[in-house]
């Protein structure tokens, strides 16, 4: 029996997060995708990418008319981020999952059911946390970073299939093959593995690089600002070679 859809995602307005409740329903009336709560165009493209991740991932979305509201309706919503938890929350109101309303959902969808890590992972997950949500399910190549912030239990997918196993589903088929993830280095941040550019190598920079050690020590946040040319980029780059675990 069909019912309302509920899951979670996060959305994020500069570094503040805010918990987006993602309500789903199935009408009795022609095919259709409506998504509300004031997404933004890679949210409304939603729409498309999820269908064909559905299918790929041997459980197609319903054939009636889905409707997708993001609460607070009065929030902005951007990203692609949101996919996760759209397709999950459309396939609890068809029956098909279940124990999807505690999580929070924070990946996004590829064509092939493929879940891809956001950009934003750790800010969102720390969002999350702060939230009260501890429970988080990431793409496979984000679980690294989400798992350094404190109180997060993390739960890493490669592909939508097996999202939909883990949530009591029946996908047709078999797994799909597993996409290759990108190794860590030997701490554990996903950023900086062998080869990767050295803040040693920079020449000069006393100010900026003291700047950098302080920023990485004390987890700060940090702004470069100079001319082009100045070294801004190449001082960035180096950052995730000086980080902590």
């Amino acid at each position: 029996m069909s019912g309302i859809g509920r899951t979670r995602s996060i959305s994020l307005s500069g570094l503040r997060g805010e918990v987006v409740h993602v309500e789903a329903d199935i009408a009795q009336s022609l095919p259709g995708f409506t998504l509300l709560g004031l997404p933004d165009q890679a949210l409304q493209e939603s729409r498309d990418r999820i269908r064909s991740a559905a299918r790929n991932a041997g459980l197609p979305l319903t054939r009636r008319h889905l409707t997708v509201n993001l609460l607070p309706a009065g929030v902005h919503k951007r990203g692609a981020g949101h996919d996760l938890a759209i397709v999950l929350a459309a396939y609890a109101a068809d029956g098909r999952v279940r124990g999807v309303e505690g999580p929070v959902f924070l990946a996004e969808l590829g064509l092939d059911g493929a879940l891809h890590r956001s950009p934003e992972t750790v800010a969102m997950v720390m969002a999350a946390v702060d939230a009260g949500c501890s429970e988080v399910v990431v793409a496979e190549d984000a679980e690294a970073e989400a798992l350094l912030v404190p109180g997060a239990e993390v739960r890493g997918f490669a592909h939508l299939h097996d999202v939909i196993l883990a949530f009591g589903g029946e996908p047709e088929g078999e797994a799909p093959q597993r996409r290759p993830v990108r190794p860590a280095d030997d701490d554990g941040a996903p950023g900086a593995g062998p080869g990767a550019p050295d803040l040693a190598e920079v020449a000069g920079q006393a100010e900026a690089r003291f700047a950098l050690e302080v920023a990485a020590a004390g987890a700060h946040h940090l702004l470069l600002r100079g001319a082009p040319g100045a070294g801004k980029t190449m001082l960035a780059e180096r950052l995730p070679g000086i980080l902590p675990p």
